[in-house]
């Protein structure tokens, strides 16, 4: 790892940790609990706290940085900077709200090659899966590696909805896994289900519906540096895709990219 981005790696790990113990503390009240675009998509004090915080410390240690986050949109300041960190500071705040335990911190530095840096934290079982460019994914700082000879066959795919609908061509796609004899779960994090494609622990992930750069690139990376690919609609994508994206082992990546896709 180059020294620019292990120092932003480390910074990032701090900061998924300090959130990690916010969080997994917190108690939030779903009668005093706010809603944004509707009923179903939910916004705590916790939110905002852990958002604050990582921007400000952010700016501070580097202040030539842009952030964009969830709750607070881009820095109006930052200018033309080279590196923008995208933050979600709670991915599940649903789950958080009503106690379920699949909660997420998700932190990424993107410069001009696309994402560098990326950490996801997964609150409740206090581990911290994080990845460099070029430098491998890890887990609670030790190497980690996606499950290289994962199939769809009998394997545990993950997919959200689009917000809470669901996407075009969902339920085909469901059926086709089915089909397969393959286990689909739906768990409410697009972050914390593409860190457990990298940790080994899922066949594939396909995110179509709605989602924003926060939720998905620091997931992305972690995939990616763990061995897995990544492809959009379209097939293999060196990037993080934005409107349709897969991560898999390569041992189900095709197979699972074609029945996404309707292909035979």
């Amino acid at each position: 790892m180059t020294a620019p981005l292990e120092e932003w790696h480390d910074l990032a790990v701090g900061l998924a940790a300090w959130a990690t113990e916010v969080i997994a503390n917190g108690r939030p009240d779903p009668a005093t609990s706010e809603t944004k675009v509707n009923a179903g998509d939910w916004v705590t004090s916790f939110d905002r706290e852990v958002e604050q915080h990582v921007r400000a410390e952010l700016r501070r240690l580097l202040p030539g940085h842009r952030v964009v986050g969830e709750e607070y949109g881009a820095d109006a300041d930052a200018g033309d900077a080279a590196v923008t960190w995208y933050l979600d500071p709670i991915d599940g705040t649903t789950n958080f709200v009503h106690g379920l335990p699949w909660v997420a911190f998700s932190l990424a530095a993107c410069d001009e090659r696309g994402a560098a840096v990326g950490v996801v934290a997964d609150v409740y079982r206090g581990e911290i899966f994080s990845a460099v460019r070029g430098g491998g994914a890890r887990l609670d700082g030790r190497p980690v590696r996606c499950a290289q000879d994962a199939a769809v066959t009998g394997g545990v795919l993950l997919t959200e909805w689009s917000r809470q609908d669901a996407w075009p061509g969902m339920y085909d796609y469901l059926s086709r896994i089915s089909a397969t004899c393959g286990s689909t779960r739906i768990m409410g994090s697009c972050a914390l289900a593409l860190a457990t494609v990298g940790g080994g622990r899922a066949a594939g992930v396909v995110l179509p519906g709605h989602y924003n750069a926060w939720d998905v690139a620091a997931g992305v990376l972690i995939a990616r540096e763990s061995g897995a690919l990544i492809y959009d609609r379209e097939g293999p994508h060196d990037g993080v895709p934005l409107h349709g994206v897969l991560a898999a082992p390569p041992g189900s990546a095709e197979e699972l990219w074609r029945t996404w896709v309707g292909e035979p």
